[in-house]
């Protein structure tokens, strides 16, 4: 890490600690660190090093390929037929997603509703225009056949002129909106922390109103990052020597854990993703206890950018997909987080201890087990971060009917 960046990253640190000491001595700590965080402009968050824009006229094969190389999971989509002199609001199309384009391309794979069929036949017919398989070779995709993750599968997806000349433009509606909140940089810490946890957003652009563009991308991993680099301040150290029973953590129960069997197909573990909003499921034994592993919506870039890879497997399960995945990064990428294995902790390890833990492994989620192993629960980046700060009552108003004023003349 550069130099600056850990500087600017220390220096938020002692910005709370210097705001911390002259808050009201009435305010519990919570309180104390909702003010110091609401007095610290986003303006001061270390930049992100790359400014990988997409196109939207680059297929999703391009954009696929862009987001692989330069080894991120997100970028900005630039409206291509913006005039010159467009507003932010205008010149992008919002933020496209590593896992948004592969679930995309899953779900548009996916057999009709049998209540939406059109019985004109046209629905096959454009499939087939775009060089993928007809409806009746769809309908082997669903979760009743478990023949459908063969391993040439992704290979043949990959190579069809549906994934190659589809633009990111044509799915925008996907993408659209939903995930691209901008904030100015004149907003604040706390509102961005909110955003980042209780709202479920996993990245903010911070936008230059004046330059017309999105000038940092502020993510649930830079703020941990941010966290970790904060040890030994009084107030990250008040606040972080808890113990995650201490603060409510986790907040996901055994009860409530999205899982998938180690003989599932692998699709099924991206389909419950996508259906239950999670962003990653653990890989469990028969009898539903131990987890041997996690999938997590970011590894669907593998069947994508590496598909040779379970050509010969007859099925992919969970377990394979994990273990041709490992295999894959121990050639090519010896530093991945997915190396790591299955990373857990317990309830009585300390806020402190799992941030630094998440931060050096650069994971998502951690799993939490008991003393046999069994599985209890797990936590997420968003989950710390929503125990570091609080919703004021009336605090966002109507923040959502627009975070930043429409520009005038806006053609969205």
């Amino acid at each position: 890490m550069a130099n600056w960046q850990l500087e600017r990253e220390t220096s938020i640190g002692m910005q709370v600690e210097d705001l911390w000491d002259v808050q009201e001595s009435k305010l519990n700590p919570t309180q104390k660190l909702n003010a110091c965080f609401e007095n610290i402009p986003v303006s001061a968050f270390p930049h992100t090093p790359q400014g990988i824009e997409i196109k939207s006229d680059a297929s999703l094969a391009e954009a696929v390929q862009i987001l692989a190389q330069n080894k991120i999971l997100s970028a900005p989509v630039v409206n291509v037929d913006a005039p010159e002199d467009a507003s932010w609001i205008d010149r992008y199309l919002g933020i496209v997603e590593f896992a948004g384009i592969a679930v995309w391309i899953l779900q548009q794979s996916e057999p009709p509703s049998p209540t939406n069929h059109s019985p004109t036949g046209a629905e096959p017919a454009v499939a087939s225009a775009n060089g993928m398989p007809s409806s009746a070779e769809v309908r082997t995709l669903g979760s009743e056949d478990a023949s459908i993750t063969a391993g040439d599968f992704f290979e043949a997806l990959t190579s069809s002129e549906f994934y190659k000349k589809t633009k990111v433009r044509d799915i925008s509606g996907s993408f659209r909106w939903a995930p691209f909140l901008a904030l100015q940089q004149s907003n604040s810490f706390l509102t961005m922390l909110l955003l980042l946890s209780k709202y479920k957003m996993k990245s903010i652009p911070i936008v230059d109103l004046g330059a017309g563009n999105i000038n940092n991308i502020i993510t649930q991993s830079a703020v941990i990052h941010m966290l970790a680099e904060c040890t030994g301040l009084q107030w990250f150290e008040s606040w972080g020597t808890k113990k995650l029973s201490e603060i409510g953590l986790p907040t996901i129960s055994r009860n409530q854990l999205v899982t998938v069997h180690e003989d599932e197909p692998v699709l099924q573990a991206f389909r419950l993703m996508r259906k239950k909003r999670v962003g990653g499921v653990p890989v469990v034994t028969d009898d539903g206890k131990k987890a041997i592993g996690n999938i997590s919506l970011r590894d669907v870039q593998f069947l994508l950018t590496a598909p040779e890879i379970y050509h010969d497997y007859r099925l992919i399960t969970a377990k394979n997909f994990l273990l041709a995945v490992k295999n894959y990064l121990e050639k090519h990428d010896t530093r991945s987080p997915m190396l790591s294995g299955m990373i857990t902790c317990k309830t009585n390890e300390t806020i402190k201890e799992l941030i630094q833990m998440l931060d050096s492994l650069k994971i998502q989620r951690v799993y939490v087990v008991d003393d046999d192993g069994n599985l209890e629960g797990t936590i997420t980046l968003r989950d710390i971060i929503s125990r570091l700060v609080y919703e004021p009552p009336g605090y966002f108003g109507d923040f959502f009917d627009g975070v930043l004023p429409l520009p005038e003349n806006c053609r969205v």
